[in-house]
Parts: C-alpha cells; sequence; structure tokens
C-alpha cells in the first residue's frame, strides 16, 4: 500500500490526477443548459479527465440565457487549454475571450447539447 494515497503501487487511483498528463488546467463549469444538474455532470466529465474544476454553478441568466451548444471560454493560456476541455466533453466550441481578472484558465458554459457518455452515472 502507497502511503496515504489508498491504493497499491500495481492500482491507479479512480480519477486522474490534475496535472498528471500535462499541464495543470483550472476551470469553472457553469450551467447554461436550464437542465438541473448537468454542471455537476460535466465537472464529473472533466476532471475524470484529469482537469482540475474550481467552480461550479449557474451562469448568470442576463448574460448567457439558455445556450443550446456549449461554449468554452478561454481566459488564459492558448486555445489549446479550450480544446483539451472540448475533448473531454465531446463537444463544445472554443472561443477565446482574454480576462486577466480571473483566476482561472477556462469557462464553460454548458449548453444543452451536452450528453455524458451512456455509461457515465451521476
Amino acid at each position: 500500500m502507497l502511503a496515504g494515497c489508498g491504493h497499491t503501487a500495481d492500482q491507479r487511483p479512480a480519477f486522474a490526477v490534475p496535472g498528471d498528463h500535462g499541464d495543470r488546467l483550472e476551470v469553472e463549469v457553469l450551467n447554461a443548459s436550464g437542465r438541473a444538474g448537468i454542471a455537476r455532470t460535466a465537472t464529473r466529465v472533466l476532471r475524470e479527465a484529469g482537469i482540475d474544476v474550481v467552480g461550479i454553478g449557474n451562469a448568470p441568466g442576463g448574460i448567457t440565457g439558455r445556450l443550446d451548444s456549449t461554449r468554452i471560454v478561454v481566459r488564459h493560456g492558448p486555445a489549446s487549454n479550450g480544446e483539451r476541455v472540448r475533448r473531454a466533453l465531446r463537444v463544445g466550441r472554443v472561443v477565446i475571450e482574454p480576462d486577466s481578472t480571473r483566476l482561472l484558465d477556462v469557462s464553460v458554459f454548458v449548453g444543452a447539447d451536452f450528453a455524458p457518455p451512456l455509461e457515465f452515472h451521476p
């Protein structure tokens, strides 16, 4: 048993470790779909992909309203940050909107088009 991690050396942890495979990526996940619980589900998908979700909630209604499609907004870093999120979610359009006041790399506005993999259970 490895000290403090709850698994033996020949077992893998249940979830990917943020930054274990590539740069650490910090994102916020905001529900913009109008469907309850969808931000939580998207958060689990992203965390399984090794992406560090540092915030979760509902998108402000006045700014985004209900989105038909997921919008992935890169706040810091290269466009590849958004592409990494898009690959994990299997949906979304990446846009670049730098914002030095945000202490995260990417904002995800989960739209109605997001559907988790069939084998995924929230």
